[in-house]
């Protein structure tokens, strides 16, 4: 991709970004209210001021310190437990019959609604918060896993075993570095779901964070104060998302990738070749039995089969 192209793309977003901004502020400013009631939201320049305010105090960084030791702590235990057991589950008989139904049973469950059983179980706020956030990423990230698994194609299992590799030559060589791709894509998936969890569990039961000081200022209807947590969980958000694409990326750098101005990331066939002038035409193809001479001999149908029938003359 040109550098034109990508100066492009991102003049773009920021536009987009710049007149969801415009919007936001012409429709709070003029207090418009059709069907959706803007008159009691605060402006852009009324967030904007706020978090100037809130950006200079400990307090701040303090909380989103806070959320991100705890997203990150959670996402890793779920990123190492959904990848071993989506592997496993995919290429095991046994772990697919014995984890399999309670992987299943246990998945439709809201990772919020487990914040009584963290409470009963973990003797912390602290440690709960972590095990919410570690249930809400482990399911995409074990589903993707399972997925990509199963959608190996056995040739190239086939082809380590019959040059004498044994199973784990075959985990390290094959299974992880070809479901890679759909391994990230849970990855992807999880660190969104893993935010949602983390600000929700941080409102109901936490002490610091992103989610309780949003929440803290919701109960004093300090709605600039909410905005500024919201933005600031949408940044974070991005931050991490980012990070989890561009470390795909690195490590999927070996994977082929469509080529700049390609219309797919199909690569076109190759043309078939034109003969060279200097070869000689073919021989013509033998002829057909209805121009054979009567002279040939006919094929003796074998023992139990009808002769075959004679073909009717062409005119």
């Amino acid at each position: 991709m040109s550098a034109a192209t990508t100066a492009g793309r991102r003049l773009v977003r920021a536009g987009a970004l710049a007149a969801a901004l415009g919007a936001w502020q012409l429709l709070t400013a003029y207090d418009v209210n059709l069907w959706l009631r803007f008159e009691q939201f605060p402006t852009v320049g009324e967030v904007a001021s706020a978090l100037a305010d809130r950006v200079g105090t400990a307090a701040y960084w303090q909380d989103l310190g806070h959320s991100l030791r705890r997203i990150v702590t959670g996402f890793l235990l779920a990123a190492v437990l959904g990848v071993a057991a989506g592997t496993a589950i995919a290429r095991s008989r046994w772990a697919a019959d014995l984890l399999g139904p309670l992987v299943e049973v246990v998945r439709p469950v809201p990772a919020i609604a487990l914040v009584p059983v963290a409470i009963l179980l973990l003797p912390t706020n602290e440690q709960g918060i972590v095990f919410i956030t570690c249930a809400a990423a482990f399911f995409p990230i074990l589903v993707s896993t399972r997925h990509a698994v199963r959608a190996l194609s056995p040739v190239w299992e086939e082809a380590v075993l019959t040059l004498g590799g044994g199973r784990a030559r075959v985990l390290w060589s094959v299974v992880l570095p070809g479901a890679l791709p759909g391994v990230f894509g849970g990855l992807s998936v999880g660190i969104g779901v893993a935010w949602i969890c983390v600000i929700s569990a941080e409102m109901i039961s936490g002490e610091y964070g992103v989610g309780y000081r949003t929440w803290q200022d919701y109960t004093v209807v300090d709605y600039p104060g909410v905005f500024v947590g919201m933005a600031t969980i949408g940044a974070l958000g991005l931050l991490t998302s980012t990070v989890v694409e561009l470390t795909g990326r690195r490590v999927t750098s070996w994977l082929p990738h469509a080529t700049a101005g390609a219309p797919t990331g199909r690569p076109a066939p190759p043309a078939s070749p034109t003969p060279p002038a200097s070869v000689p035409p073919t021989a013509s193809p033998a002829p057909s039995d209805a121009a054979a001479p009567a002279s040939a001999p006919r094929e003796t149908p074998a023992s139990g089969q009808d002769p075959a029938p004679e073909k009717e003359p062409v005119a």
